[in-house]
C-alpha cells in the first residue's frame, strides 16, 4: 500500500487532504510545516509527497530542493494557490513531478497522487531488474518490511555513505551488499567480499592489508590486501563483530586516514567505500568491551536492520517459487508441483537459518522428492529423518515418553545443534561458540548425529 507525505501548515487543508486520500485506500502521514515534514520522510520514507507551495519558515521550494536531494526517485507533489502558475512552473523545472491549483477537485488529487505513486514504483520495478540483471539472481521483496528495506537501500546506494546491515544469519545482508554496490557510482568497480567470521584471527590482518615478500613465514609472495584490492570500489565486511579488537583499530584507522599499511610494507592510500554486515548487537558488544566504539559510530553512518524471514511472510511464497524455479533447472526436472498445504506451511514456520535455510530444504525436497510434485508429507518426512542436514526440526524431535531416556535426550541434542549450525550459516566455529563447547567436540556431535558427513 503506497504511503503519502502531506505537509502543509494549514490544518483544515492538512485534514481535507489526508481524509481524502485515506478514502482513496491510501496511507497518509500528515505534518505541519516543512521542517517537520522533512523529518518524517528522513525518518519513515514516503513513496509520494504532496506539500503546499507557501508555507512560514521553509516553503515548498525549498522542501523540493531537500527532497531532491535526500532521495530523487521519490515524487513530490505542488499545491498551488490561484495565480501561481509561474512559480508552479518553476517548481516543475526544479524536478518537482506535477502541482495542483487550489481548489482541487478530490478526484483529480487522487488521480494525480495516483499517477506519482505508479511511476515511482515503475522506477523502482524497473531498477529492481536492472539489479537482477546485473546479480544474475531475483530480489524478493514483497512484504511490507522488506518494501521498506530496499526504499532505503534505493535512497542511500547512490550516495558513498557507509552502510552497516544488521540481521540475523541467513537473512539476505549479502544480497543487499550486492544491491548497493550495483546502484553506487562505483558499481564499475569491484565489490571485494571479506568474512571476518571464515579467516583465523591471526591471518586477518594479511588479509585485510596484504603483505609483502618474507613479511612473515610462508610469504614467498607479495599479495594485495582486500582494502587494496577495493580500490575504487566497494570493501563488504561480513561477520565485522568477529574481528578482534587489535584489527578494529586498524580498520578505524583505514576508515579515519584512508591509509592502509601492508604487512612489512609501506602505508598507501586508498579510496574505498566500506559496507559491513553482522548478526551481533554491536551496542552490547560495545558495552562489554568487545567492540571498539569509536569504530562502531564510524560503521553505524547509516544502519539498516534486515527483518529475519518470519517478520516477513508475505516473502515466503515468491521465495519458494524462486528456489523451485533455480533447483529443478539445476536438477533436470520441469514443471514440479507445489502442493499449496506445503506452501502453507513453509510461511508459517519460523526459520531460524532464515532465507538460508528456507533455499536448503526446497533444495532438498526436490532432491529427495519421487516425482514431480513436493508436498507437505515429503518435508515432514525430511525434517524428521536422519537426512535432514538442513532443515530445521518441525518440532524438538522427542520420540515420546515410550522411549529411553537416552534416546529421548540424544534427540533433544540433536535438535539444538542443527537449529544452531543453521542459525550460524553451518559456521563450525561460530556454532561451538554459540553452544558454548569446544570446535572438536561439536565436529564429534555433528558427525554422531549425521549433520556433516564423515
Amino acid at each position: 500500500m503506497s504511503r503519502v507525505l502531506v505537509i502543509d501548515d494549514d490544518a483544515a487543508l492538512r485534514f481535507t487532504l489526508e481524509a481524502v486520500l485515506s478514502d482513496a485506500g491510501l496511507v497518509v502521514e500528515a505534518c505541519d510545516g516543512g521542517v517537520s515534514g522533512l523529518a518524517a520522510f528522513e525518518a519513515r520514507g514516503a513513496d509520494t509527497v504532496l506539500t503546499d507551495l507557501a508555507m512560514p519558515g521553509m516553503d515548498g521550494m525549498q522542501v523540493l530542493e531537500r527532497m531532491r536531494a535526500n532521495d530523487p526517485s521519490v515524487p513530490v507533489l505542488m499545491l498551488t494557490a490561484h495565480g501561481s502558475e509561474r512559480v508552479a512552473v518553476a517548481a516543475m523545472k526544479a524536478g518537482a513531478f506535477d502541482y495542483i491549483p487550489k481548489p482541487f477537485d478530490p478526484d483529480e488529487l487522487v488521480l494525480a497522487v495516483r499517477r506519482a505513486t505508479d511511476w515511482r514504483d515503475l522506477r523502482l520495478q524497473n531498477a529492481r531488474l536492472r539489479t537482477e540483471a546485473a546479480l544474475g539472481r531475483t530480489i524478493i521483496a514483497e512484504s511490507p518490511a522488506m518494501k521498506r528495506v530496499m526504499d532505503v537501500v534505493a535512497r542511500v546506494a547512490p550516495k558513498d555513505v557507509t552502510v552497516l546491515l544488521t540481521g540475523e544469519s541467513g537473512s539476505g545482508k549479502d544480497v543487499l551488499a550486492m544491491v548497493l554496490h550495483a546502484h553506487s557510482r562505483r558499481a564499475d568497480k569491484p565489490l571485494v567480499r571479506f568474512n571476518a567470521a571464515a579467516i583465523p584471527s591471526e591471518l586477518a590482518e594479511a588479509e585485510l592489508f596484504g603483505h609483502t615478500k618474507g613479511a612473515f613465514t610462508g610469504a614467498q609472495a607479495a599479495r594485495l590486501g582486500y582494502f587494496q584490492q577495493a580500490h575504487k570500489g566497494t570493501l563488504f565486511i561480513d561477520e565485522i563483530g568477529e574481528l578482534p579488537l587489535g584489527m578494529q583499530a586498524k580498520v578505524l584507522r583505514v576508515i579515519q586516514s584512508g591509509e592502509v599499511q601492508q604487512v612489512g610494507g609501506r602505508p598507501e592510500i586508498v579510496d574505498v567505500r566500506l559496507i559491513a554486515a553482522t548478526n551481533r548487537d554491536l551496542t552490547a558488544e560495545v558495552k562489554s568491551g568487545r567492540f571498539r566504539e569509536d569504530l562502531f559510530y564510524r560503521l553505524n553512518v547509516v544502519p539498516i536492520r534486515v527483518p529475519p524471514l518470519r517478520e516477513r511472510p508475505e516473502d515466503v511464497e515468491p521465495l519458494v517459487r524462486t528456489f523451485v524455479f533455480r533447483y529443478a533447472d539445476r536438477y533436470g526436472m520441469s514443471g514440479v508441483e507445489v502442493e499449496p498445504s506445503l506452501v502453507e506451511a513453509l510461511r508459517v514456520h519460523p526459520w531460524p537459518g532464515n532465507v538460508r535455510e528456507l533455499e536448503n530444504s526446497v533444495a532438498r525436497l526436490l532432491a529427495l522428492a519421487p516425482d514431480e510434485r513436493i508436498t507437505l508429507a515429503l518435508w515432514r518426512s525430511i525434517a524428521d529423518g536422519p537426512a535432514a542436514s538442513s532443515v530445521a526440526p518441525l518440532a524438538t524431535g522427542d520420540p515420546g515418553p515410550g522411549h529411553p531416556l537416552r534416546a529421548r535426550v540424544e534427540a533433544f541434542e540433536r535438535t539444538l545443534i542443527a537449529e544452531a549450525f543453521e542459525i550460524a550459516a553451518r559456521n563450525q566455529s561460530e556454532t561451538a561458540r554459540r553452544l558454548g563447547v569446544s570446535r572438536p567436540a561439536l565436529i564429534e556431535k555433528l558427525h554422531k548425529y549425521g549433520l556433516i558427513g564423515r
